[in-house]
C-alpha cells in the first residue's frame, strides 16, 4: 500500500512537471513531496528519494533535512555531508542532524569543528557533543562540554553520570550523584549497575533501598547482583518481593541457580515460568551442559520452540567438552546459521580430542565460508599446527593472522610463538617474540620453556635475565622453565642456586613440579643419593611424577635396586602408567634379566594396561606422513626400506653399532638388529631425506621418547647425508647436525 501511494504521488508530481506549472508550490504540496522522500528513505530507496528531490519545483530546509537524515540512516555519510555543504540555507535542525551524523561515524574532531561553526546551539547540540565524547571514552572532554553548557537538562546530567560509570571513574560518578537530588530513574539504575560492576554489592543494595521509585530494571539488576555473588537466598527473597516479574526476572533466577550448581531448583523455577524466551531456555540448557548431563540438555534443546545461534553453540561446546566430537559435528552440520563462536567451538573440539588435522580442515573451511577469523579460532588452529608439527600449514595461518592484524597482539602472538617452537623452528620463534608489541608473562615463559625444551639452556637463562631486566616478575611457571633448562643442559650448580633462592628473591614457594625438576637435574647427573635426600625433605608426599623421574635416572645409570623401588611407588599411584613398565623392562633387558622382563609383561597384562604404540610423523608439502615400527602401509615403503638398507651400510662404516641390548626380546643378535632397523623415527627420517628439498631441515615428531639406538643412528645419518634433522619426542627436541646432537647426549 505504501509503495502504491508513493507511486501515485510520483505520477502526480511528474504530471505537474510535464505541464510546467509555473505557480509557486503551496505548503501542502511541499509537505507531500517531503513525506514521499521520507517514505523512500525509510524503505532504503535512496536513489528514488534523490530523483524525487531533484524534481522538486521548490525545496525548503525541511526537504534538505529529510534527505540528509535519510542518507545518515542508510549509512551514506559522504552523501549527507555533500548535501549539507550545498544547502542554501540551514536551520538549527540541519546543524544538529549533521552534528549527530559526525558523532555516530566517530569523527569527533570534525564534529567539534562543526559544533564551533554553529551560528546557534541549543541543549540538543550540547548533549550531542557530550554523549559523543562519553560514548567514545573521552570523559574529560565530556566533562568540559558539561561545565560549559549554558543550559542543562536531565539528559545532560544522565549523560555525564553514565560516562563516569562506563569509563571506570566511579568515584567521580558518586560525587556527581551526591551533588544533586532530583535524579531520573535511569540514573539511579546506572549508578547501581556501576556498583555491581565493581563487585560492591553492599553499595548497590544501599542505593536500591534509597530509590524513591523502582522499575523492573532496578529489581532485575539487584536480583542479578545477588545471583552473581552466589547469595541465592537473598536473590530469591527479592524475586518474591518484586511487584512485577518479567521474563528477565525469571531468567535471572534460572541463571543464578544453574551458575551456583543448584540445577534442581533452577529447573523448578524454569518449569514455573509463565513465559519463556530463548535466553531462558539457553540458561537451563547451559546448566545441564555444565553439569555434564548432556542427554537432558539435548532433550530440552530439541523441545525448544525458538533456538538462536547461542543455543546451538552451547550444545556443540558441551559435546566437545565431553569428548563427543561426533555429536558435536552432527549438530554443527545441522545449524541453520553459524557465527565465529560456532566455528571456534568445533575447531577447539577437534583440537582438544586430538583430531588435529580435522581441526585444521575446519579452519580452512571457516575461511572459505567467509566467516571472520577471530583470536579464538587463530589460537585453536595454531595449537593444532603445533601439536602435529605442521609447520608449513602453521605459516599459512600466520599469514592470515598478519592480514587480519592479530599477529602482534599477545593472544595470537603467543600462540604463534608456541607453534614455531613446537615445530622446531627456533629462529622464527625468536622473530615472533621480538614482533609481539606488548609481551606478557606468557610470552616470556613460552620463550624460556621453548629454549629449554630444545636443549639450549644458556639461551633460556639469558631470556630469564632479560625478563628480570624488563621488570617482569617471574611466576611458578617461569621457575619450572628455568629449572628445566638447567636440567636439560646439565647446569647443576646454577639450577641448585635458582631452586634454593627462588622463594627469597621472587617470593615463589617450590611446588611438586619444581621438586621434580630438581630430582631430574640431580638424577641425570648421577647424583642419585642427593635426589633421594631431596625427596625425603619435600614438605609433601612425592608425586608419581617425582618417582617416575627417579626411575628414569636410575635406568640411565643402571641402578636396578633404586629403579625397582621407584617403579613400585609409581605402580601404586598410577597402575596404568605404561611408560614406567617400559622403563623398568628396558633396565631388565639391558642387564639380561629376561625372566624379569617377562614378569613385567605379565604385570602389564594383569593390570589391563594397553601399551601406547609408538609412531612418528613428518610433514611433506602440507601433508602429514605417519609411520609405525616396521610400517608396511605407506605407499613409498619399498623406496624407504631400500634407502634405509643403503644407509645402514654407510652408518656401520662410519662407526655405528646397533644398541641390541635395548630389544625387549631374548632373540639372536641378528634378529635384534633387524628389529631396531625399522623403528618409526628411522622410517620418518628416511622419508624426509628422500622428499624434502636439500636446503631445508627435516622435522620428525614422535609420540614417545626417542630410543637410544635411534638417537645414535640419526647422529650418523645427519653426518652421512649432510642434513639438519630436528626430532621432537614426548619430552624434548634433538637437533642433529654433522654427527652431533644439540643435547650433547645428555638426555
Amino acid at each position: 500500500m505504501r509503495g502504491n501511494s508513493v507511486r501515485k504521488q510520483l505520477g502526480s508530481f511528474s504530471l505537474r512537471k510535464k505541464k510546467k506549472q509555473q505557480s509557486p508550490s503551496t505548503d501542502a504540496e511541499i509537505l507531500k513531496w517531503n513525506k514521499a522522500i521520507s517514505t523512500h528513505m525509510r524503505n532504503g530507496e535512496c536513489d528514488s528519494a534523490l530523483r524525487l528531490f531533484d524534481s522538486m519545483p521548490h525545496r525548503t530546509s525541511v526537504s534538505y533535512n529529510t534527505m540528509i537524515s535519510g542518507y545518515l540512516r542508510n549509512g551514506h555519510f559522504h552523501l549527507a555531508t555533500n548535501l549539507f555543504d550545498k544547502m542554501p540555507q540551514r536551520d538549527l535542525f540541519s546543524w544538529n542532524v549533521m552534528l549527530t551524523g559526525y558523532i555516530r561515524n566517530r569523527r569527533l574532531g570534525d564534529a567539534r569543528k562543526l559544533f564551533e561553526r554553529m551560528p546557534q546551539k541549543d541543549v540538543v547540540s550540547w548533549n550531542a557533543m557530550l554523549s559523543g565524547y562519553a560514548q567514545n571514552g573521552y570523559v574529560d572532554d565530556a566533562r568540559e562540554v558539561f561545565e560549559n553548557m549554558p543550559e542543562k537538562n536531565s539528559i545532560s546530567w544522565n549523560g555525564l553520570l553514565a560516562a563516569y560509570v562506563q569509563n571506570g571513574k566511579f568515584e567521580e560518578a558518586c560525587r556527581l550523584f551526591e551533588s544533586k537530588s532530583n535524579w531520573d530513574l535511569i540514573s539511579w539504575n546506572c549508578l547501581m549497575a556501576g556498583y555491581l560492576k565493581r563487585n560492591m554489592l553492599g553499595g548497590a543494595r544501599r542505593l536500591f533501598d534509597q530509590m524513591p521509585v523502582r522499575d523492573n530494571i532496578s529489581w532485575n539488576t539487584m536480583i542479578t547482583g545477588y545471583t552473581q555473588d552466589g547469595d541465592m537466598l537473598e536473590a530469591r527473597r527479592l524475586f518474591n518481593e518484586c511487584p512485577i516479574r518479567d521474563v528477565f526476572s525469571w531468567t535471572a533466577m534460572v541463571s543464578g541457580y544453574t551458575q551456583n550448581g543448584m540445577l534442581d531448583e533452577a529447573r523448578r523455577i524454569f518449569d514455573e515460568m509463565p513465559l519463556k524466551n530463548e535466553v531462558s531456555y539457553n540458561a537451563m540448557v547451559a546448566g545441564y551442559v555444565q553439569s555434564k548431563e548432556m542427554d537432558i540438555a539435548r532433550d530440552l534443546f530439541e523441545a525448544m520452540p525458538c533456538r538462536n545461534i547461542s543455543s546451538w553453540n552451547t550444545m556443540i561446546t558441551g559435546y566437545c567438552q565431553n569428548d563427543d566430537i561426533t555429536q558435536a559435528r552432527n549438530l554443527f552440520d545441522k545449524m541453520p546459521q553459524r557465527d565465529s563462536v560456532s566455528w571456534a567451538a568445533i575447531i577447539a573440539g577437534y583440537a582438544q580430542t586430538g583430531h588435529y588435522e580435522e581441526a585444521l580442515n575446519m579452519f580452512v573451511a571457516m575461511k572459505r565460508d567467509g566467516e571472520s577469523l577471530n583470536r579464538g579460532t587463530f589460537s585453536c588452529a595454531l595449537s593444532s599446527c603445533a601439536d602435529i608439527a605442521a609447520l608449513e600449514l602453521g605459516k599459512q595461518v600466520h599469514g592470515q593472522a598478519v592480514k587480519t592484524g592479530y599477529e602482534t597482539g599477545c593472544f595470537v602472538g603467543n600462540a604463534l610463538l608456541a607453534m614455531y617452537f613446537k615445530c622446531g623452528s627456533i629462529d622464527e620463534a625468536y622473530d615472533m617474540f621480538e614482533a609481539i608489541e606488548e609481551k606478557d608473562i606468557v610470552s616470556w615463559n613460552t620463550m624460556l620453556a621453548g629454549y629449554a625444551r630444545h636443549g639450549f639452556g644458556k639461551q633460556a637463562l639469558s631470556v630469564f635475565e632479560s625478563m628480570n631486566k624488563a621488570g617482569v616478575k617471574p611466576d611458578e611457571i617461569t621457575m619450572v622453565g628455568v629449572l628445566s633448562a638447567c636440567s636439560h643442559t646439565g647446569l647443576i650448580d646454577k639450577g641448585t642456586e635458582y631452586f634454593y633462592s627462588m622463594n627469597e628473591i621472587y617470593g615463589i614457594t617450590p611446588n611438586p613440579r619444581h621438586y621434580a625438576c630438581m630430582i631430574d637435574l640431580l638424577g641425570r647427573a648421577g647424583r642419585l643419593e642427593e635426589a633421594q635426600n631431596l625427596m625425603r625433605s619435600m614438605p609433601f608426599e612425592p608425586s608419581a611424577a617425582a618417582w617416575g623421574t627417579l626411575l628414569g635416572a636410575s635406568r640411565i645409570h643402571g641402578n636396578t635396586e633404586l629403579a625397582e623401588k621407584a617403579a613400585e611407588m609409581v605402580f601404586k599411584m598410577e597402575p596404568h602408567n605404561t611408560g614406567m613398565y617400559v622403563l623398568l623392562s628396558n633396565l631388565y633387558a639391558t642387564s639380561g634379566r629376561w625372566v624379569d622382563v617377562g614378569k613385567m609383561r605379565s604385570k602389564l597384562r594383569d593390570a589391563c594396561v594397553q601399551k601406547v604404540p609408538g609412531y612418528s610423523w613428518v610433514e611433506v608439502q602440507n601433508k602429514i606422513h605417519k609411520f609405525t615400527v616396521g610400517d608396511r602401509v605407506h605407499p613409498e615403503r619399498d623406496k624407504i626400506y631400500a634407502f634405509l638398507e643403503e644407509l645402514d651400510q654407510k652408518m656401520k662404516l662410519d662407526g655405528y653399532v646397533p644398541s641390541t641390548k635395548l630389544v625387549l626380546h631374548d632373540v639372536e643378535e641378528e634378529e635384534k638388529e633387524h628389529m631396531l632397523k625399522y623403528h618409526s623415527e628411522k622410517l620418518a627420517v628416511a622419508f624426509g631425506i628422500l622428499t624434502i628439498p636439500a636446503d631445508r631441515p627435516i622435522r620428525v615428531m614422535k609420540n614417545l621418547r626417542v630410543c637410544q639406538d635411534c638417537h645414535n643412528a640419526i647422529k650418523h645419518i645427519s653426518k652421512i647425508v649432510g642434513r639438519l634433522i630436528i626430532l621432537r619426542d614426548s619430552h624434548r627436541f634433538h637437533h642433529f647436525s654433522n654427527g652431533i646432537c644439540s643435547c650433547g647426549d645428555y638426555w
